[in-house]
C-alpha cells in the first residue's frame, strides 16, 4: 500500500513536534517555576571554576550543577520581591558593571600586548648580568658598645669558638642563634661600613676590630666565597613574565590617566 505524499509530510512534521520538547531539555539542566536554566550557565561557571585553579572533576561539574540552579531559585524569589527595583541594588549593579568592564579593559590589553619570549630573556640577562661577581659567606657577632665587641675579640684571639661567642652574646636575633651564620650573599645585601669591612677579609680571617654601623658594632669573620649564582631561565620565567606583565598594565594605565582631561587632583600616583 502507498503511502500518500500529504500523509507523509504531517508525519513527518508530527515527529519534529514530538522531538523539540527533547531538543530542549537537552539544552537545559532543569526546569524552575516553569522557567528554563540552561546548560550554558553551567558551562560558564565550569570555565571560571577551572581558570581559578581548580580541577575539572565529576565531584565540581555536580557542585556547579547544583549552585546554578539553586541561584535560579534564589534569583526568581529576589525578583518575585521587588528587590531588583531597590535603589541598593541598582547601586550594586552599577559598581559590579564598573569592575567588570574594567577589569575586561586591562584583560584585553593583556591579551593584545602579551610578554614575549624576547623580553623575558633580555630580563633574565639583565638581572643576570646585575648578579654576577663573588659572593660571601660571613659570620658576624654584633653588640651594642664598642668596648664590648673589644673584649669579645680578645677571647676568640684568646681561643674561644666565634661561633660559640656569637651564640652567648650577639644582638642580632636572626644569626645569633646559628653562631653569626650570615649564609652567602652579595656585598651589596649589607650596609656598606660592614661590606667594605667584609670584603678586605681572607678566608677564616676575622677584622682585628669592631666596625660600626647604624645597627651597632660588629665582629666579622669570612667563612668563605664563591662565584655568584643564577638560576636557569627555566626556574624563574614565570616570575620575569609576571613582573613584565605588570609593568605592561601599569604603563597603560598610567597613559590612560595622563591623558585624561580632568580638575580632579590625586592624592598619590599609584
Amino acid at each position: 500500500m502507498k503511502i500518500s505524499a500529504s500523509l507523509r509530510l504531517t508525519s513527518f512534521a508530527l515527529a519534529a513536534l514530538l522531538a523539540a520538547p527533547l531538543a530542549a531539555q537537552a539544552q537545559n539542566i532543569a526546569i524552575v517555576n516553569g522557567k528554563a536554566v540552561p546548560k550554558a550557565r553551567v558551562e560558564a561557571l565550569m570555565t571560571q571554576a577551572v581558570k581559578s585553579g581548580q580541577p575539572k572533576t565529576p565531584e565540581l561539574e555536580q557542585q556547579v550543577r547544583d549552585e546554578v540552579v539553586l541561584r535560579e531559585i534564589f534569583l526568581q524569589e529576589a525578583e518575585k520581591r521587588g528587590l531588583a527595583a531597590t535603589p541598593e541594588y541598582k547601586q550594586q549593579i552599577e559598581f559590579a558593571r564598573q569592575t567588570l568592564l574594567i577589569r575586561e579593559l586591562f584583560a584585553d590589553f593583556t591579551r593584545k600586548n602579551p610578554v614575549t619570549d624576547a623580553e623575558v630573556q633580555a630580563e633574565y640577562d639583565k638581572y643576570k648580568g646585575q648578579s654576577g661577581g663573588t659572593e660571601y659567606r660571613a659570620r658576624h657577632i654584633l653588640v651594642e658598645k664598642e668596648d664590648e665587641a673589644k673584649a669579645l675579640i680578645g677571647q676568640i684571639k684568646g681561643g674561644a669558638k666565634f661561633e660559640d661567642v656569637a651564640k652567648k652574646n650577639s644582638k642580632d636575633p636572626g644569626s645569633g642563634e646559628n653562631g653569626g651564620d650570615l649564609d652567602f650573599a652579595s656585598p651589596g645585601a649589607y650596609v656598606p661600613e660592614f661590606s667594605q669591612a667584609m670584603v678586605k677579609l681572607k678566608k677564616g680571617e676575622m677584622t682585628d676590630a669592631p666596625v660600626k654601623s647604624q645597627f651597632g658594632w660588629h665582629i666579622i669573620k669570612l667563612e668563605d666565597t664563591r662565584e655568584a649564582k643564577f638560576p636557569p631561565l627555566e626556574e624563574v620565567k614565570g616570575q620575569i613574565q609576571q613582573k613584565l606583565g605588570q609593568q605592561k598594565i601599569g604603563e597603560f594605565r598610567d597613559a590612560i590617566r595622563a591623558k585624561a582631561k580632568t580638575d580632579y587632583k590625586f592624592s598619590t600616583l599609584n
